[in-house]
């Protein structure tokens, strides 16, 4: 399987990103029923404004970003008022979202750093909030991602994924498809999330107050514009067997094509206000602050 660094580091994906998503690293929200998908960058926007709104944060409040990319996320973030401690596991991420934050002028606001999200270097009980936007997939063990976002928020604090699930039990070319995708992109996670699997995760960890959104229809016009670009160029670099060099072709036609069985969620989580031990010693919390 190839790694994250190799899936961002291929001439494919660094040109893909730059022209055209401006070298943002996540889809664009529409209105359910738009065709055209132009401009991208408004749409870009609004999906940060939608998990900006998800995330329900007062001014002030201090955020991690996990899994950065180019920092427009997290630039997005500050200028809506919050703080953000920003992460990410390739250098050359950290370096262009440290560059990025610089010329948007919100050094004050925004910290980027080098790290991993399934071992964070931040004490218990930092964030208020900790977002990911398209970044779990690429989570080698989702679960302790999501242990250690337990763990650096406050208690009351939030977290909100950006992410995708799949119902590909009855769809064997669209699961190999899935299989392929996921290695090439190294997306290990993403065949690890069949519906309601997040939801789920959340819970064991001992998140409460689930709501999960289904943006599938929101972003079904940039995904039809992938599918159209991609689908003549796809066909060649299937008779060339050059699937692995050309991942983001591949799933612009594949992920179109097995649409219905794939779902881009916004998923919201709490961390509950007080830690109880049960009759056999186990912690947990409840959402009621004063019990013992």
């Amino acid at each position: 399987m190839s790694t994250v660094s190799d899936y961002y580091h291929r001439l494919e994906s660094r040109i893909g990103y730059r022209f055209i998503l401006g070298g943002t690293r996540h889809f664009g929200y529409y209105k359910e029923g738009t065709l055209w998908p132009f401009p991208i960058g408004a749409a870009l926007r609004r999906m940060e404004e939608r998990l900006y709104l998800t995330l329900g944060l007062k001014d002030n409040s201090l955020v991690l970003d996990a899994g950065t990319g180019n920092g427009d996320v997290a630039i997005f973030m500050a200028k809506k008022g919050l703080r953000v401690k920003a992460i990410d596991l390739l250098d050359m991420h950290v370096q262009w979202a440290r560059e990025n934050v610089k010329r948007n002028h919100l050094g004050d606001q925004i910290e980027v750093f080098s790290g991993n999200y399934e071992k964070l270097d931040f004490d218990n009980d930092t964030f208020d909030g900790v977002y990911t936007m398209e970044t779990l997939v690429h989570a080698g063990e989702p679960d302790q991602a999501m242990r250690e976002f337990y763990r650096v928020l406050k208690p009351g604090g939030v977290v909100t994924h950006v992410e995708y699930e799949h119902d590909m039990d009855n769809n064997p070319i669209g699961r190999n498809a899935l299989r392929r995708i996921n290695t090439y992109a190294h997306m290990p996670a993403f065949e690890q999330f069949p519906l309601n699997t997040i939801r789920k995760k959340l819970i064991n960890v001992g998140f409460q107050d689930i709501e999960v959104q289904d943006l599938s229809k929101n972003v079904a016009p940039m995904m039809r514009f992938f599918f159209l670009l991609a689908y003549i160029p796809y066909l060649i670099i299937q008779l060339l067997g050059m699937e692995a060099y050309f991942v983001n072709a591949m799933a612009g036609v594949e992920l179109w094509r097995h649409s219905d069985d794939v779902r881009l969620l916004m998923v919201k989580a709490r961390k509950p206000l007080v830690e109880l031990s049960n009759s056999n010693g186990q912690r947990r919390r409840s959402k009621e602050s004063g019990m013992d």
